[in-house]
């Protein structure tokens, strides 16, 4: 990617998207990140106030990337958050809260983004999914499927724009050490019969995702796919992003799910 492109990134205050941010803007591009947390400043790059479920809010921060800059030559979606709870637990208003973010917001972001891309004739999307959207987790099952969402709509996707110049790819991270672990939502109601598997499976999670790698293994993944001439659909990050999807294909499924419930001592 030239130097002075212009880069807008969601979800940019912590994390992946503000190391990122701060990467990218270091190597030359122009980078415009987001965040709902009114006034949010960047490291090196230019912040702006973003609620991604709202259509004005998109509207108006893509209009200002605009305004300021005159083009938008790669979108990366990062915007999203974690929701905790079985699926019984879970009402079916912050099931739609959990999309509302997570997929919702990323399909907003990227209608937004497509009239000018096209009128361009060339654009990055970059979508970050997880290894959730590959392996649904338990009491994570709302999160896993918003991920799966994202998943299935970056496919089809990657397929109706690449003849206008425009790529999508997917980022699948591991546990890595973000700001996720503790913006991590649980749902309101609880079940006793639930409570024990739960919060130890949570506290699992948390303790994996704390031990994981620095985010700054994202922003130089995201500068490979950036700089590549015809970068792929999919790029696992992290070892368990890697190992994970590739044991489910070769021990029987059975056997797959005995370990998935055994990490997490649901067998117990």
């Amino acid at each position: 990617m030239r130097s002075g492109a212009v880069v807008l990134i969601t979800g940019a205050s912590s994390g992946f998207g503000a190391a990122a941010a701060r990467l990218l803007a270091s190597r030359g591009l122009t980078v415009f990140g987001t965040s709902r947390r009114e006034g949010a400043t960047g490291e090196g790059f230019t912040m702006l106030p973003l609620d991604v479920r709202s259509d004005a809010s998109v509207a108006a921060c893509v209009d200002e990337v605009i305004r300021r800059a005159g083009r938008i030559d790669a979108l990366v979606n990062n915007a999203g958050y974690t929701l905790a709870g079985s699926v019984e637990e879970t009402a079916i208003e912050e099931a739609k809260a959990q999309f509302d973010t997570n997929f919702f917001g990323m399909t907003r972001m990227v209608r937004a983004v497509l009239p000018i891309m096209r009128a361009q004739r060339e654009g990055r999307i970059v979508n970050v999914s997880s290894l959730a959207g590959l392996i649904g987790l338990p009491f994570h099952a709302m999160y896993s499927a918003s991920k799966f969402a994202i998943e299935g709509l970056s496919e089809g996707l990657r397929q109706e724009v690449r003849r206008f110049g425009i790529e999508v790819s997917l980022i699948e991270p591991g546990d890595f050490k973000t700001g996720a672990t503790a913006g991590r939502e649980r749902v309101a109601s609880g079940l006793a019969d639930y409570a024990t598997a739960r919060e130890r499976a949570i506290e699992i999670m948390a303790r994996a995702e704390q031990s994981g790698p620095d985010p700054i293994l994202f922003a130089r993944l995201l500068w490979q796919i950036l700089a590549a001439k015809r970068p792929r659909l999919r790029y696992r990050l992290g070892k368990d992003a890697v190992w994970v999807p590739r044991a489910r294909k070769l021990i029987p499924e059975s056997a797959f799910e005995w370990l998935l419930r055994d990490e997490y001592k649901l067998n117990e």
